[in-house]
């Protein structure tokens, strides 16, 4: 009996890691995804997505991706949270971002700053709100930005990472540029920065069709309430029915008569018309 209770616990326990790591997946999934139209071509950014070299795209595999210049040093992880198995940030106090003990595991991005020979660190990218945009909306090819920010007591920060298309492989942020009190550009590349191209042709007639449509359904509206009018109210049966029947009966043989007339006006008269007499000389 015991052994079938430690059995099922296993059991529930795997399922239920499995569902929440499909689940994390799932949400990384859906922060970093974008679409741009550009005329009839669409580019599609799945930066968390697989791809060939790369199965956690654009995530870092070390869990975190670092950049230091100078003494400033920033820690960041793209569509998801960082994760330290190594090399942790070591801060005087890292309370917005995990504390002293999990420092950097609760946020997506931190930044250190020495002040006076201590490492002061605070949150830039926290929570679920991830924004992504084109960085150059006439060469889509380039590649796209992805923003983070937090909302701390005394500034309001965040991190631009620009994600440069780069099918040859990853190249790490080298690069910091604070801007402000506390926002800071940085960029890197990577193939998931490249777009899926699909090609969108356009269809239908445009405005064209849509008016010829209006026009049909006021066409039938009318004939609908004309017909309810004449049944019910004066009692008319058969086809006489349809309102204004001697105008629809007669308006092929009245079209055939206004392009005969359209075609006599610029082409002139034919050869049946004209006069078979000829000139007589006195």
């Amino acid at each position: 009996m015991t052994t079938m209770v430690a059995q099922r616990i296993i059991i529930v326990t795997f399922f239920t890691l499995l569902l929440l790591q499909h689940l994390t997946f799932a949400t990384a999934t859906a922060l970093c995804q974008f679409s741009f139209l550009d005329g009839n071509t669409l580019y599609n950014y799945t930066l968390s997505s697989p791809i060939r070299n790369f199965p956690h795209g654009i995530l870092s595999e070390d869990g975190f991706y670092k950049v230091a210049v100078n003494d400033t040093t920033l820690w960041f992880q793209l569509c998801d949270g960082m994760i330290f198995n190594h090399d942790p940030p070591i801060c005087a106090d890292c309370w917005d971002c995990g504390g002293p003990k999990h420092c950097g595991m609760k946020c997506n991005a931190l930044v250190a700053n020495n002040v006076g020979g201590y490492h002061v660190c605070t949150a830039i990218g926290r929570g679920p709100k991830i924004d992504v945009d084109i960085i150059d909306k006439k060469n889509p090819h380039t590649g796209v930005i992805v923003k983070m920010s937090n909302s701390g007591p005394k500034y309001n920060c965040s991190l631009a990472v620009s994600v440069l298309c780069n099918l040859n492989g990853v190249q790490g942020p080298q690069a910091l540029e604070r801007l402000g009190a506390c926002d800071y550009v940085t960029e890197l590349k990577h193939p998931s920065g490249c777009a899926i191209i699909i090609n969108v042709h356009g269809g239908g007639w445009g405005w064209f069709g849509t008016l010829l449509i209006i026009v049909l359904c006021l066409f039938a509206a009318y004939l609908l309430a004309g017909i309810v009018y004449r049944f019910f109210f004066l009692g008319i049966r058969g086809i006489d029915i349809i309102p204004n029947l001697d105008f629809w009966v007669s308006l092929p043989r009245r079209t055939q008569s206004l392009c005969t007339s359209l075609v006599r006006k610029f082409k002139g008269p034919s050869e049946g018309y004209r006069s078979s007499y000829s000139p007589v000389n006195f």
